[in-house]
C-alpha cells in the first residue's frame, strides 16, 4: 500500500434530466483518515460516491488516484485500490458467504501475481474481521439484513484496497455491531487505508470520523473535524433539527432531539 495513497475530486458537477446531483464539490481522501459523507436523503451523498469510485462520470472536475486521473486507469487495476460497497448491493445468484466475500479477489485473479495461498488468506481474514467465519456456508438468501451487510463488508474487505468506499455500511445493524464495524473501519485507516463512509447517524460520525464532508442539495456546505461541521447553525440549516451534544471520555457526542420545523 502506497504511503501516499490520495484520492481527489475536483469541481465536481453532475445532472441528470435537468436535476442537478453535485455542483463544484471538492473532497479529498486521504491515507489513514476515515471520511464521513453527511447530508440529508438526496444530498447527493450517494452520486458522490459512484463518481469516487469510478462508477459514474461526472458531467464536469476530475478524480484523481495517486496524481493519476481515475478515468485513464485500466478497471482491473482500479478494483484492486478501490474497492466500492454500494447501498443496497444486489447479489443475483444463491451464493454462499463464503462465494461471496471470495468475489472481493476476482481483481487480483489475473497478471497481479497473487497466489491462490494469498486468496483463500485475505478471504479467511475478512470472514473474521466481520465475524462471519460461522455463516461461511450459509447462503446470503437465508441471512438476516445485518448479516447480509456483514457479508458484503467482508467481500469489500477482502480486496484489500487501499480505499475503501462504502454507502451506509452500518445500516440495519444492531448496536453492538455498528460499533465493532465503525471500529473495524479505523483500524482500516490505520493501518493506512482512505475510508469514506456515507453516514446518517451524527453519534456515530461525530465519534469515529476524522473529517467529515456534510452536503446538502449537492453542494459541499461544510468540511472539516465533526465537532465544527455538526454545528448548531449547520444542523438547522441543513438537517432542520436540533441536538444534544457534549463529549464522554474524550469522545464527541451529538444526539439527534427535536424537529425544528
Amino acid at each position: 500500500m502506497s504511503a501516499d495513497t490520495c484520492l481527489n475530486a475536483r469541481d465536481i458537477s453532475l445532472a441528470r434530466d435537468q436535476t442537478t446531483l453535485l455542483s463544484g464539490v471538492d473532497i479529498s481522501v486521504q491515507h489513514g483518515q476515515v471520511l464521513g459523507l453527511l447530508g440529508p436523503n438526496g444530498a447527493g451523498k450517494t452520486t458522490l460516491l459512484s463518481v469516487l469510485a469510478g462508477i459514474q462520470a461526472a458531467d464536469r472536475g476530475a478524480v484523481e488516484f495517486d496524481g493519476q486521473n481515475l478515468a485513464s486507469l485500466d478497471p482491473q487495476a482500479r478494483a484492486r485500490r478501490i474497492a466500492y460497497l454500494p447501498q443496497n448491493a444486489p447479489v443475483h445468484w444463491p451464493l454462499t458467504v463464503q462465494s461471496v466475500v471470495a468475489l472481493g479477489r476476482l481483481p487480483h485473479r489475473r497478471g497481479a501475481g497473487n497466489s491462490a495461498a494469498v486468496d483463500v488468506a485475505a478471504v479467511e481474514q475478512a470472514l473474521s474481521h466481520t465475524a462471519m467465519t460461522p455463516y461461511r456456508d450459509r447462503t446470503l438468501s437465508t441471512l438476516s439484513g445485518g448479516e447480509r451487510m456483514r457479508a458484503l463488508v467482508a467481500r469489500m474487505l477482502a480486496v484489500q484496497a487501499d480505499i475503501l468506499l462504502a454507502d451506509e455500511p452500518v445500516s440495519g445493524l444492531d448496536p453492538y455491531f455498528q460499533l465493532e464495524f465503525m471500529d473495524l473501519f479505523v483500524s482500516q485507516a490505520r493501518e493506512g487505508r482512505g475510508v469514506v463512509l456515507v453516514l446518517h447517524d451524527l453519534a456515530l460520525a461525530a465519534r469515529y470520523c476524522d473529517v467529515v464532508v456534510l452536503l446538502d442539495q449537492g453542494r459541499v456546505v461544510g468540511e472539516g473535524v465533526p465537532s465544527a461541521v455538526l454545528s448548531e447553525a449547520h444542523l438547522r440549516s441543513v438537517y432542520r433539527i436540533e441536538a444534544l451534544q457534549g463529549d464522554h471520555n474524550g469522545n464527541a457526542f451529538v444526539l439527534p432531539w427535536q424537529r425544528t420545523q
